[in-house]
């Protein structure tokens, strides 16, 4: 059942449109109150500009956009895009906990109750929605909509997940499918997971060309809804990408001495959001040194069942 905050959302970045653009602002409004879903194919005329650009040309921030302090105008919208330093909580697993003094929850698409969202959303938190694009996870509701050519390896230590071949258009349907869900459900914005299978040995091989451009096609799907993205790992294409993501987030640069690749991020004013998983006695190291480079990290348990969170801000 939609909530009536999330119509109210998806009405006001409608009108975050240009000022021709009042035919689009009622399309959306009749989709997010009569359910209408998309079709896969249907891409918005912005994300065809971009894209007739290139395929790494930046979208545009130009229009007429009367956006929050905290937004940014992409493609005739606003979309959240946050600073360096924005405090946030992540929690995947187990009863959330709805009173910490953070800017930005990150909880799973699926799973985070609608009350959750409402309450946060009503005292001016930013609410991201989780879910893996980059692999087929057993237990989801949409799990038999996947094509059998498309699931490939077992993910290492995680099971009932394979990765996907992010190059199959069901795949990328299923995909757009997710962030209206997202849209409906008044998600501010999305965190794909497993945007790395390139690196590591999916079954299929589309490379970092393939990966790059499935990327760029999420977050150009995510634009055109109104929500914001965040490049989650996927280290090794953060120069190629930063221009289409509005946020990064890492696990373990600390562990792996790697956090100071994410410096696009930041010299573009886009907040890395980064945790090192451990005991509470990580955070003696991993603080000062996230504190110094601008991250906004912390330390958990990798369950991300709330039971552990140390943050390094204040």
């Amino acid at each position: 059942m939609r909530s009536a905050f999330a119509i109210t959302l998806v009405l006001l970045s409608a009108a975050c449109g240009d000022d021709d653009g009042s035919a689009d602002a009622g399309a959306d409004a009749a989709t997010a109150t009569d359910g209408a879903t998309p079709g896969p194919d249907a891409d918005t005329a912005d994300a065809a500009t971009a894209d007739a650009a290139g395929p790494d040309a930046a979208p545009s921030d130009a229009g007429a956009c009367a956006c929050a302090e905290d937004e940014a105008c992409v493609e005739g919208r606003c979309v959240w895009r946050p600073a360096p330093g924005t405090r946030f909580y992540w929690q995947l697993q187990g009863t959330i906990d709805p009173d910490r003094d953070v800017d930005m929850y990150d909880v799973d698409l699926f799973d985070a109750p609608d009350d959750l969202l409402a309450s946060l959303q009503a005292r001016g938190v930013r609410v991201v929605c989780y879910f893996s694009a980059g692999s087929w996870e057993e237990w989801r509701d949409d799990a038999e909509a996947f094509p059998d050519a498309a699931l490939g390896n077992p993910l290492d230590g995680w099971p009932g997940e394979r990765w996907l071949d992010v190059r199959d258009a069901t795949v990328r349907a299923i995909m757009s499918e997710r962030l209206d869900h997202a849209l409906a459900r008044g998600c501010d914005g999305v965190e794909p997971d497993n945007m790395d299978g390139y690196t590591n040995d999916p079954g299929f091989d589309y490379g970092p060309t393939g990966q790059a451009d499935y990327a760029r096609f999420l977050a150009a799907e995510a634009h055109a809804r109104g929500l914001s993205i965040g490049l989650k790992n996927d280290l090794d294409q953060i120069g190629e990408l930063v221009t289409h993501f509005d946020w990064a987030l890492n696990e373990q640069c600390f562990e792996y001495d790697e956090c100071d690749v994410y410096g696009p991020f930041l010299d573009a004013d886009k907040a890395v959001f980064q945790v090192d998983y451990g005991p509470a006695s990580l955070a003696e190291t991993v603080c000062p040194d996230a504190r110094a480079l601008g991250l906004s990290s912390a330390v958990a348990n990798l369950a991300l069942d709330g039971s552990r969170w140390i943050p390094c801000w204040p």
